[in-house]
């Protein structure tokens, strides 16, 4: 018979050896697949004991398949009626396409249709058809003109070993147990577990996937071992004499090799990851105790020994930064450990190949494959060719030692700790909690990192912002440094790496800090003055949500759920001004535009505003103003929330002749083209003549405004704004904090009144 055993690109040498060891003959790899002869013990012994192998298809026929008759014809020659049993149900599945047969689904009515004739014929009734669990799966793979047809043997895939998490663990996302295999399969675990008892250096083990198939392995337990359907059970061609024997032995084993030794050592630095393997462990039946340990464990657990070091360096999403940024300083740390060590293997997951600086050596092998829709490589290192002697910065204090990617980051480590240190004295003598500790400091490491404490409960955050790298910069080294810079801040600021939230952040036009982030509400303008939803009389606070405080005020952050986190700390001089020109003007009224989460409405009112006005475009941003102004005790109606367009509404407001505002605080966009908006599009230095002029004719009789833009080269067009009669005084410098002083162009800031 002929078989074929399905696989992830990038598997078939592995699964083709893996096919060799289980005894099948004629293996011959293809592309995801490979192919192998014997009998049907043979292929149930795969179905039993692959770990790398997803399906397992017995061959029937291969038809011609130039069009959707030809394909009817070469279905309806194969005898069904030996493989499918009287009143058992049956799907297809199709793959693949041609020229004619453009649609799988088409595909498989077309099967479908032929197989249900044939047995019409033969027997007077058409089969049902179940395609949720099918008596007998039917497989049918278009290739060119010719279409392979056969019977699924495994039903549910071979990687679903029956002991999986349902869900993933916040950031451990699960990694399938064929990827696992294939990791434990490439750096020559089958041969550590001949060889007596093996030991196994999993890093980031994530839920368990990797430590659990080493165990597997190590305790000769078959993988299959917890199914109990299979797509053979109700075929009609089953031996179930063959298959009974198979799985005999397979408990027999499992019983004798449960007095096997193994040895994991399991380093993770995330929440959750030690409870999460030693659930996995146990729910696949096996009696393993690992040990855990901190990085700095390892070179002392390792010793003189020859360990397999597998690492998966792509938890738990590819653009994860912070949790890659964790994964490659273990990794450097456990490469450094066995490096020198004969006998020793080291493998990793990873999504490119930084991996290489981690490890200090090129790999002896590069294994292609595909992660979801992204590339990523197997890579092996030969212990004997890697450095023992990988970059590590020393840190000031007890604060120990990173293991880095560049060499030079060591320079970053010194500079942040200087530079924080000076910062932390001036925010604890000016009484602020949020504050920008580096700002591109250093050339190279182009990175800014903002400073949150919390107020109502403890708590550090890290928000680290990336500049683009200047085009002649080689990206991959761009990306090492930045990722070093991950792995050091939050050990030099004493944060939790899972407080830490990055995101990259272009010099280039067109960007805002309004762009995204929260601007999921629906166009229109209403006025709304509904409350905060409240619980026990408190303002609720949101999934991922945080409180810090600004001057005297609280106000909600929020690192997880949007692009900006809420509150941008190089306006905290503007808002103080908002707050203290407020003062001169007790009772009066002030109008925010463009106001985002309403922290300058909350000054305001703070500052004795007897009317506040909030507009954005945003629900979801005018529901996130709301609470900051009911958390610092601003309820009632004289404090009004507007969703609307601001453009088309301040245009509205200024042809009505009836609002007017004494204070008007405008921080618009650089630039916007939200379909949302009455005009096609919004650009700052194109448009913001009339913007501002809409907005003085808002302002009462001795009122000003504040208008703010983050646009770098920004210019005002002075000429106009005079011809229409608008005084603009540059208040930049005035606004500018301190903490921002390395980068006075990070906002612009006018005082704009009106003459007469």
């Amino acid at each position: 018979m002929e078989f074929v055993a399905t696989c992830p690109k990038g598997f078939e040498s592995l699964l083709a050896g893996e096919l060799h060891a289980l005894g099948a003959e004629g293996v011959r790899p293809l592309v995801g697949q490979v192919s192998f002869t014997g009998g049907l013990a043979d292929a149930y012994r795969c179905c039993l004991w692959s770990r790398l192998a997803s399906n397992v298809t017995l061959v029937l026929a291969r038809v011609g398949a130039a069009n959707a008759d030809q394909l009817y014809e070469g279905l309806s020659g194969i005898p069904w009626e030996d493989h499918v049993a009287p009143g058992a149900t049956m799907a297809i599945e199709a793959r693949g396409t041609n020229d004619q047969l453009r649609n799988t689904q088409f595909v498989a009515l077309r099967s479908k249709d032929a197989v249900a004739d044939r047995l019409l014929s033969r027997r007077g009734a058409r089969p049902l058809v179940n395609t949720d669990a099918p008596d007998v799966g039917i497989v049918v793979r278009l290739s060119r003109e010719r279409a392979l047809v056969g019977i699924d043997l495994t039903g549910e895939p071979l990687f679903n070993r029956g002991w999986e998490a349902p869900l993933g663990h916040g950031r451990l996302a699960p990694r399938r147990a064929d990827y696992a295999a294939a990791l434990l399969e490439a750096g020559c675990w089958f041969r550590d577990v001949r060889h007596g008892s093996p030991v196994l250096v999993n890093l980031f083990p994530g839920t368990g996937s990797v430590a659990v198939e080493a165990a597997s392995q190590a305790l000769d337990r078959a993988p299959g071992l917890l199914r109990t359907r299979w797509g053979f059970s109700h075929w009609a061609g089953h031996d179930a004499e063959a298959w009974d024997a198979l799985a005999t032995e397979a408990a027999d084993r499992a019983a004798a090799g449960a007095e096997n030794g193994v040895e994991l050592l399991l380093c993770d630095t995330r929440p959750g990851a030690e409870g999460a393997a030693r659930r996995a462990l146990r729910a696949a039946g096996m009696d393993v105790e690992p040990r855990f340990l901190a990085a700095g464990e390892l070179a002392a657990a390792v010793g003189d020994g020859s360990p397999l070091l597998v690492a998966d360096l792509a938890w738990p999403q590819p653009d994860d930064l912070v949790s890659e940024a964790e994964a490659l300083s273990l990794f450097s740390a456990g490469a450094g450990a066995v490096a020198g060590h004969e006998g020793a293997g080291v493998a990793a997951l990873s999504p490119d190949d930084a991996a290489d600086a981690a490890a200090g050596g090129e790999p002896a092998e590069a294994i292609p494959v595909i992660l979801g829709r992204d590339d990523a490589t197997i890579r092996c290192y030969d212990p004997m060719s890697l450095s023992a002697e990988h970059p590590l910065v020393q840190l000031r204090g007890d604060a120990g030692s990173v293991p880095v990617l560049v060499g030079a980051s060591d320079q970053f480590a010194a500079r942040l700790a200087k530079v924080a240190k000076l910062r932390a004295k001036w925010a604890a003598r000016e009484d602020v909690s949020c504050y920008r500790v580096y700002d591109a400091d250093l050339p190279d490491y182009a990175v800014s990192i903002d400073l949150y404490r919390g107020s109502a409960t403890p708590g550090r955050w890290l928000y680290v912002s990336e500049y683009a790298a200047p085009r002649d910069v080689d990206a991959g080294l761009a990306r090492r440094r930045l990722l070093d810079v991950l792995a050091i801040a939050p050990r030099v600021l004493d944060v939790d790496p899972a407080n830490v939230h990055v995101r990259v952040r272009t010099r280039a036009r067109g960007g805002s800090q309004y762009a995204d982030g929260g601007r999921e509400g629906r166009g229109g303008s209403a006025r709304d003055e509904r409350p905060a939803r409240r619980r026990d009389g408190r303002v609720e606070l949101p999934r991922g949500a945080h409180l810090v405080d600004e001057g005297g005020l609280t106000f909600e952050v929020n690192f997880s759920e949007r692009l900006d986190c809420g509150l941008f700390l190089d306006h905290r001089e503007t808002r103080s001004m908002v707050r203290e020109l407020m003062k001169r003007t007790p009772g009066g009224s002030f109008l925010n535009l463009f106001a985002y989460t309403g922290t300058a409405s909350c000054y305001a009112a703070d500052g004795g505003a007897g009317l506040t006005t909030t507009v954005d475009l945003s629900r979801p941003s005018l529901d996130w103003a709301r609470r900051n102004m009911e958390r610092n005790g601003f309820v009632g109606r004289n404090y009004e929330f507007i969703q609307a367009d601001v453009l088309q509404w301040v245009a509205d407001r200024r042809h009505e002749h009836r609002y007017t505002w004494d204070l008007i605080f405008c921080d618009v966009p650089t630039f916007s083209n939200s379909n949302r908006m009455h005009a096609s599009s919004w650009d700052v230095q194109r448009d913001h003549a009339d913007l501002i002029i809409s907005v003085s004719r808002l302002l009462s009789r001795g009122g000003c405004a504040i208008f703010s833009c983050n646009l770098r080269s920004f210019k005002p067009d002075v000429e106009a704004l005079e011809k229409a009669g608008v005084e603009l005084e540059d208040i930049t410098a005035k606004t500018i904090p301190e903490d921002f002083s390395r980068n006075p162009k990070i906002h612009h800031a006018y005082l704009v009144s009106r003459r007469g």
